[in-house]
């Protein structure tokens, strides 16, 4: 084909050859091509010889290259051929390193990790946590970066920044999760050595031993009541059960028969089927909550995932009861400049629990039970009757306990 010079109507002009390729050289500057496929598409080219050999560099497609940017294109690798350079060579070696360069950085291997490890392995809710701390303290930070370039000095201002802003267990966790992290991609050959060798994590933790007073549990019973579903009822069942957030949070009905409530083993921390007998107050509170059409899930806003915003609902509940007791001190006659409520967070309500059985004469084996401290060690028969061990103790004891709450209450 003679070359003519391309220009932008022309190239909008030229038209397909079903039976075949199109290649329309450029007059402008020999070796450029306009490359029309059967199907219509267009893209660009550039031929040229190098140590003898014939070559061809695409530049891609149009229009995603108009006629002056791929032209430009041509003229430079053309001049790389000049000076003994293949642009084939080089364009290639450049997606190779670009390949290597995405499958180094720390969100890639991030979602590797969250794919390959914790999805498969992790229960549930500890994998949808540890995602989201990495996603929201970590790839902000990292994600662009290779993961073997991040060192020691790296970890430590990502922590030092969290406690700044006040993260204590916080950032205790995302350390560890960002640790195990680290020695995935060692275990798998993504990293020669991993930046937390030798690295403590920030803040000592200690045990908390936070009970709420009889006070304070009377003044959480009525903000949850105030507060209304789902979170309401949510925390009077914490308080009621002694079971942890989010196996009340997450509860769905088919766990849930007469009175009841089978967590499976799926959803406990021991990873162990727990009974739990649900006292009538506790009963009363499941059988007014609205069953959503389509949703299994117990307490929910959408239907379709658990109402799982603890922190929102926290903050919500800690303002009802200071307006409540605020309310209540100027009806006695009290200063309410002077009421506080000390901060306390919903585990705390399971402690209390603990606690409030204790002081009605409940035995500590009953308490344990009812909390689901144990191991797993049991299996076969006796992991079946361990099951229901204590079913009528536990009962008992969560009446009396419930009845307790009542009589606050009221």
């Amino acid at each position: 084909m003679t070359a003519k010079v391309l220009t932008v109507q022309s190239v909008e002009r030229h038209k397909p050859n079903p039976e075949r390729r199109l290649e329309i050289p450029d007059a402008t500057l020999p070796g450029f091509y306009l490359v029309v496929q059967p199907s219509g598409a267009k893209s660009w080219a550039v031929r040229y010889r190098i140590n003898g050999q014939p070559r061809k560099y695409t530049i891609g497609a149009y229009p995603l290259f108009d006629l002056g940017a791929a032209r430009a294109r041509a003229r430079e690798a053309l001049q790389m051929v000049a000076v003994g350079r293949d642009p084939y060579v080089e364009k290639k070696a450049a997606s190779a390193a670009a390949r290597v360069a995405e499958k180094d950085r720390v969100a890639h291997v991030a979602t590797i990790y969250v794919d390959r490890h914790l999805k498969p392995n992790a229960k549930p809710g500890y994998a949808e946590t540890a995602a989201a701390l990495i996603t929201n303290h970590v790839l902000p930070r990292w994600g662009e970066r290779r993961i073997g370039d991040i060192g020691r000095a790296d970890v430590v201002a990502l922590i030092d920044g969290l406690t700044d802003k006040g993260m204590t267990t916080g950032a205790n966790r995302v350390f560890a999760t960002t640790r195990a992290m680290f020695n995935f991609a060692l275990a798998r050959g993504m990293i020669p050595t991993t930046p937390f060798l030798g690295l403590k994590p920030p803040l000592a933790e200690t045990s908390r031993d936070r009970v709420l007073t009889d006070a304070e549990v009377r003044l959480v019973w009525k903000a949850a009541e105030a507060v209304g579903y789902p979170f309401g009822p949510m925390v009077q069942l914490l308080l009621l059960t002694g079971q942890r957030r989010d196996e009340v949070g997450k509860m769905v009905w088919p766990e849930l028969e007469g009175s009841v409530w089978t967590i499976p083993a799926v959803r406990t921390k021991n990873s162990l089927e727990h009974v739990v007998p649900l006292s009538p107050q506790a009963r009363a509170i499941l059988d007014a909550a609205p069953r959503i059409a389509g949703s299994g899930f117990v307490l929910t806003r959408s239907g379709t995932t658990p109402a799982a915003d603890y922190s929102a609902g926290k903050k919500r509940l800690d303002a009802v009861m200071v307006e409540i007791a605020t309310t209540e001190a100027v009806q006695q006659g009290r200063d309410p400049k002077t009421v506080s409520v000390p901060p306390w967070r919903l585990h705390d309500l399971r402690r209390t629990c603990s606690s409030g059985m204790a002081r009605l004469k409940v035995t500590p084996h009953v308490i344990e039970a009812v909390l689901n401290h144990r191991s797993g060690t049991i299996s076969g028969v006796a992991a079946v009757y361990n099951r229901y061990a204590y079913l009528d103790e536990k009962r008992a004891a969560l009446e009396v306990w419930a009845q307790h709450i009542a009589r606050l209450a009221e």
